[in-house]
């Protein structure tokens, strides 16, 4: 079977790559603090998501944000 081939087209932009870069430092430093709560953030998953919160608001290219899921399964 022939295999498919990709999209050369980046997915996020350099823009976006370097906020996550500063938020994974400022997380590995225990400079990174949670927007409510201003608790330390230590998981690296929330830096990330962090970062390309910050770098869709400046208007980088970023990927829409998955919706969250209010209803409880059952």
């Amino acid at each position: 079977m022939p295999t498919k081939k990709k999209s050369s087209t980046r997915k996020y932009s350099p823009k976006a790559s370097a906020s996550v870069e500063r938020e994974m430092k400022a997380m590995k430093q225990g400079k990174l603090k949670s927007g409510k709560s201003g608790k330390k953030v230590t998981n690296p998953k929330q830096a990330i998501a962090i970062g390309l919160s910050e770098a869709r608001k400046a208007g980088a290219k970023v990927p829409k944000a998955p919706e969250k899921s209010t209803a409880k399964a059952s």
